[in-house]
């Protein structure tokens, strides 16, 4: 079992992201599963794809740090995305990431004039932090235009149609107990779902 977690916040070290990471870390490693983590701030991943990369790729030509994270992709049963919400996006590391990693060829295909996603033999759950509070950006909608664009727009497209998300919010102003029910929410939902993979493979 092979579980591949995206980290994306720039304090690597102190931000309750980086709690989050480490819940699921030891959950995953509980759990028995391979475990790798891709922290990209700390890799310092370059965000930024080039016009020129972009024509080669489409010439089948991968930058070997491309093929590095497309490999680690292929292997993993679930995938773990762990990131604050900034601007009702990605924090431009991780946003960049997906730009470059998921290209044509890997992620998806033209067929019949139609696009094909790759990928669809694989698990996702995404931990995302906001500043704001979760009711609220339900009772206006934010939260689902998240989940039609961040969540299923872009991972559906790439072929991941099994994805379970889960909104932290109201991030800087809840006490202790609150971020320890929600570190708990975390291992929890990661537990469940490499159980479940597990059974799969049975």
């Amino acid at each position: 079992m092979n579980h591949l977690i995206i980290f994306a916040h720039p304090n690597t070290q102190n931000s309750f992201n980086r709690a989050i990471l480490d819940a699921v870390v030891q959950a995953s490693q509980n759990a028995g599963a391979e475990t790798v983590v891709r922290d990209l701030y700390t890799l310092n991943f370059n965000p930024v794809l080039s016009w020129e990369e972009m024509q080669a790729i489409y010439q089948d030509i991968v930058p070997a740090e491309l093929k590095h994270e497309q490999k680690l992709i292929t292997h993993a049963d679930l995938i773990t995305l762990i990131y604050p919400l900034w601007w009702m996006g990605f924090p431009a590391i991780l946003k960049g990431y997906l730009d470059r990693v998921l290209s044509y060829g890997f992620a998806y295909k033209t067929e019949n004039d139609e696009s094909v996603g790759l990928l669809q033999d694989k698990k996702m759950q995404q931990f995302i932090t906001i500043g704001n509070n979760v009711a609220r950006y339900q009772e206006i909608g934010f939260a689902d235009s998240l989940k039609d664009c961040l969540v299923d727009g872009l991972f559906n497209y790439c072929g991941i149609i099994d994805i379970q998300h889960e909104l932290f919010g109201d991030i800087h102003i809840i006490d202790d107990q609150a971020r320890q029910q929600m570190l708990q929410s975390a291992v929890t939902k990661t537990q469940q779902n490499l159980t479940a993979l597990l059974e799969q493979k049975a």
